[in-house]
């Protein structure tokens, strides 16, 4: 790869951007100034790419009266491309340091916009409510760490919400995106499924993040669509317990959710589900429909 290219072998943003975007400079004086070392805890890697942040801006296909949701917003890369592009940005930031720190970045790089945007100093994880018009979108760079729970929080805590693109470590990328029949797919696949048609969206490398992780991330998209019929919670409950000891067919895993072997037998039996198949084959209408089957005595 040549130097000074991103892993599409677009140029890496200059320190200046004509349109406000951050570039690897400013990424690193804003840090300096707040005297800010970034953490694994808080899975603090900063986007510093304007052509990366360019096109995931163009992948989510926002539309000018969007609301979009940006989680985890750090140093402002990504809200400084999101703003032009929609009605609204609400950024959920758990750093207050850097909470506080965004809207003046903003407001310094692009006054003209600096209305769109309201921040939120709170844990994405424990938000209940969120201030302005519901979201429409989710955009963000998800914490590694908390990746998964982070979307499946807000697509549960947000019906406005019709799409989302978040970027995430490529290998949970993978296992979100995954169709039922392979090792990739497990309780995130399945989970997510319940709220919308999932892809990947295209990979994103490491050298456009400061600092740089070890290893590469991806996009993943999400259209909403209504859930297949059946309760949510109980849904999950079998997915759960399907895929806790996913070696084993569906009769001996589900034992335990189920009552006993024999019960889970029944039950599957009356969802259509051979017994001995494994939780990897069932898509998630089929999981809705194992777990709307009346409870068997064991």
């Amino acid at each position: 790869m040549a130097p000074g290219c991103s892993p599409d072998r677009t140029p890496l943003s200059t320190p200046e951007q004509t349109d406000g975007l951050l570039g690897p400079a400013a990424i690193r004086d804003l840090a300096q100034q707040l005297e800010l070392r970034p953490t694994k805890t808080l899975g603090q890697n900063f986007l510093h790419d304007a052509n990366t942040i360019r096109r995931i801006v163009r992948t989510a296909g926002l539309r000018p009266d969007d609301v979009v949701l940006e989680v985890g917003p750090g140093l402002g890369s990504l809200t400084l491309g999101l703003l032009p592009a929609a009605a609204a940005v609400t950024a959920v930031e758990i750093d207050p340091r850097l909470a506080a720190r965004l809207p003046r970045t903003v407001a310094e790089r692009r006054p003209d916009l600096a209305g769109r945007l309201t921040v939120v100093e709170a844990d994405a994880l424990r938000v209940t409510e969120l201030p302005g018009d519901p979201p429409t979108a989710l955009v963000a760079n998800l914490p590694y760490n908390v990746a998964v729970p982070v979307l499946l929080h807000l697509l549960e805590l947000l019906p406005s919400l019709r799409r989302a693109l978040v970027l995430v470590q490529a290998e949970v990328a993978e296992r979100l995106a995954a169709p039922p029949g392979g090792s990739a797919y497990g309780v995130p696949s399945v989970k997510a499924a319940w709220y919308g048609e999932v892809r990947r969206a295209g990979n994103v490398g490491r050298r456009v993040f400061w600092p740089e992780p070890n290893v590469d991330s991806g996009l993943v998209a999400l259209d909403r669509r209504p859930p297949p019929p059946g309760d949510r919670a109980a849904t999950f409950a079998v997915v759960d317990a399907a895929f806790a000891t996913r070696r084993k067919g569906l009769r001996a895993a589900l034992a335990r959710w189920a009552g006993s072997a024999a019960a889970a037998e029944a039950r599957l039996r009356a969802a259509g589900i051979d017994p001995a198949t494994r939780g990897e084959q069932l898509s998630v209408t089929d999981f809705a429909r194992l777990a709307a089957t009346d409870p068997v005595a064991p």
